[in-house]
């Protein structure tokens, strides 16, 4: 499982609460690993319970304060493992692909529609992922941290490349069918 990789790999890049955790998420591992919050903060109990991470002490004792994270020696022992073995790549699977395949047998009613669908949240999230590039990652920023990041972000943008081509071709596909009874 990668979440716990996930949320030690974002304690190392910067220590948070939970809240300010989830909130990074959300804008950035989220991309391309998602969790809820309810997940990540489950998650921080047992880093904890492992002795990878550790709550900061509070500057003052309050009730109801939130919590901040560190990552101790051990979970970045663990992160470094974990980076360095060797995983299998994952196969695809994707239940738009099936629903292709299923509308070949029973026909493909309504599935144009979705397929449009898909293709305007595709062409949304590869504005986006364009944005933070040209925000974030200036021809200047060079530094061997940055580039890894930035290559992380040319996979998004790579993917979302290519279901929007992909998905302008099934479409394309969709108008020499026949229309469905």
């Amino acid at each position: 499982m990668s979440l716990p990789h996930a949320i030690l790999t974002a304690l190392l890049e910067k220590p948070s609460s939970g809240l300010e955790l989830t909130r990074r998420f959300d804008k950035s591992i989220g991309y391309f690993w998602s969790a809820t919050h309810q997940q990540i903060y489950r998650e921080l109990g047992k880093l904890e319970a492992e002795g990878f991470i550790r709550t900061l002490p509070a500057a003052q004792p309050a009730r109801g304060q939130k919590k901040s994270y560190e990552v101790l020696p051990a979970g970045r022992a663990e992160l470094a493992r974990w980076t360095a073995a060797a995983q299998e790549p994952r196969t695809l699977r994707d239940p738009l692909l099936l629903r292709l395949r299923a509308a070949a047998v029973v026909g493909t009613a309504g599935l144009a529609a979705d397929l449009r669908r898909h293709l305007e949240l595709h062409r949304r999230q590869l504005t986006e992922y364009q944005e933070i590039e040209q925000r974030d990652f200036p021809p200047d920023r060079d530094a061997p941290e940055d580039r890894l990041r930035h290559l992380v972000l040319r996979a998004g943008i790579d993917l979302e490349t290519f279901w929007t081509r992909w998905l302008s071709q099934a479409l394309a596909e969709f108008d020499g069918l026949p229309d469905p009874d």
